[in-house]
């Protein structure tokens, strides 16, 4: 568990986070975090962007449905 403290910065307030996190995290300046509500109420911070699924759902609809096509395409 780590303990970050909310500062101020500038005219707003950021989290400083450790390199060693941000290393396991793979993430760099201008690299982007999401935060998400849990269904315990807990909130999770995460560079995993949860709209990601919804697209990829759709784009595998299409996929299968045009998957002849695409693979005429494909040659």
């Amino acid at each position: 568990m780590l303990d970050l403290k909310v500062r101020k910065i500038g005219n707003a307030h950021g989290v400083i986070l450790p390199k060693e996190l941000l290393s396991r995290l793979q993430l760099g300046e201008g690299d982007r975090l999401f935060v998400t509500e849990a269904p315990d109420g807990s909130y999770r911070i995460t560079p995993y962007d949860p709209g990601f699924d919804k697209h990829m759902s759709a784009i595998k609809k299409g996929m299968a449905r045009y998957r002849n096509t695409l693979r005429e395409l494909a040659k």
